[in-house]
């Protein structure tokens, strides 16, 4: 596969590295963290480097994050295990964007250790996993924990496809009915909600290279086209075109695509003049 941007502190431009390759990448940074920092020692290594694979270092690692004393860690830890090659396909491909589109995301450690965005959406998938096989009670428990510990409240039906980055993520909802294409870019304070008591199909579809940006509120049964964005603090309550830029209270088109897939750019601008 194409390396670039696999080493600390290169722009990573490529696509989403091979399991393999993001965990030997993972492992290096760790060894070289430890290495900088002794105090640093003993989390890196039941983190990152007691760990001969990914999945193992995954589940312990979001085990650890929702862990409490009704719900222990190894209980956690099982459940990530079980969601096994599927649920490492989509969390090597959340990271990559992460790394991609975020400036501050200078290697693959920090996002994979720090990043609350990234861990959400993680337990999110779990959670949707379990929704799609009936075990609901347990996928609404993991989206109350996920809620109290990232302050991120994804609704366990929600499905959410690939290469999805949620960016600080604190004070993000998304409702029952919603869905989320691929390569789609959520910021803080975002809200994909519905418009009062309705029953039924009641939330936003979000289609792929969207770039929703801070503050926005997309509110009811309503799309968002392919590669469109929507400004920050924007109250969407309308159909968006794809390749749309809409902004305002209620949001309205003030601009058209510069770029191939906003998500990626994460240009966070607007027209002038509008």
């Amino acid at each position: 596969m194409d390396q670039a941007g696999m080493e600390m502190g290169t722009e990573f431009t490529g696509p989403p590295p091979t399991a393999p390759a993001l965990w030997a990448a993972l492992r290096e940074e760790a060894a070289a963290a430890a290495a900088s920092e002794p105090v640093m020692r003993g989390l890196l290594e039941l983190a990152v480097l007691r760990h001969e694979a990914p999945l193992p270092a995954f589940a312990a690692l979001l085990a650890g994050r929702l862990a409490e004393p009704l719900m222990p860690v190894e209980r956690l830890d099982d459940l990530v295990r079980e969601a096994g090659t599927g649920f490492l396909a989509f969390a090597v491909a959340d990271l990559a964007a992460t790394r991609r589109r975020d400036p501050a995301a200078r290697g693959w450690l920090a996002p994979f250790l720090y990043y609350k965005g990234f861990h959400a959406l993680s337990w999110h998938r779990v959670a949707h996993r379990l929704w799609e096989s009936g075990r609901r009670d347990l996928a609404r428990y993991l989206q109350n924990r996920a809620s109290v510990v990232f302050g991120v409240d994804i609704h366990p039906a929600v499905p959410v496809g690939h290469g999805v980055f949620i960016d600080h993520a604190t004070g993000v909802v998304i409702g029952e009915t919603a869905v989320i294409g691929n390569d789609v870019s959520i910021l803080q304070g975002v809200t994909l909600g519905g418009t009062g008591k309705q029953q039924g199909d009641r939330h936003p579809k979000v289609r792929d290279g969207v770039l929703l940006a801070a503050g926005a509120k997309v509110l009811g049964n309503i799309v968002i086209g392919r590669g469109a964005k929507v400004g920050a603090g924007s109250v969407v309550l309308a159909d968006v075109p794809p390749c749309a830029t809409v902004a305002g209270v209620p949001a309205r088109v003030v601009g058209w695509c510069r770029d191939a897939v906003p998500a990626l750019a994460m240009d966070q601008s607007i027209p002038t003049g509008t």
